[in-house]
């Protein structure tokens, strides 16, 4: 059962479940792929296999004035750990945000899962966990960013 801290976004991908599997363990396909809208992703440390570390820093355009970010006025960094992965079926991913402020600290759970359908894969993201500071809403949209921005990396 989903806990109300939740939110699940689904997108069909041109493109076969190795391929977007493989964008997820590449650092530099990552820091691509990974920040949503205008922002810009940097890739502290990168262990792309179960079990190994990552960080990371999403940073926001200098013209965005709407968002601020969790670690700084324009910056989201986070760490996290490979806590699963299935070859060509499923990632996930446990993400902390560094954060001063108590309403964006704990560790969220990202699972993406992977479908082989007929037009390429239904990539399907489900957060959980979500600290009260992120609006649901916030990070639905931000999800499905992400997932638009996957679809663009990988051509599909």
């Amino acid at each position: 059962m989903n806990s109300p801290r939740t939110t699940t976004v689904s997108r069909i991908i041109h493109a076969p479940p190795a391929a977007i599997f493989a964008a997820f363990l590449d650092a530099d396909a990552v820091a691509a792929w990974l920040p949503p809208g205008d922002m810009r992703g940097v890739v502290h440390a990168f262990e792309g296999r179960e079990g190994g570390a990552f960080s990371m820093s999403l940073i926001y355009a200098d013209d965005e004035s709407e968002m601020t970010g969790k670690t700084s006025d324009k910056t989201d960094r986070f760490s996290g750990r490979f806590a699963k992965l299935i070859p060509d079926t499923l990632v996930v991913w446990a993400t902390t945000f560094d954060s001063a402020d108590a309403d964006f600290t704990g560790e969220m759970i990202v699972s993406t899962h992977l479908l082989a359908i007929s037009a390429g894969t239904e990539v399907t993201m489900v957060t959980e966990n979500i600290p009260p500071g992120i609006r649901l809403e916030d990070n639905e949209m931000g999800c499905r960013e992400t997932l638009q921005q996957l679809a663009n990396y990988l051509g599909g």
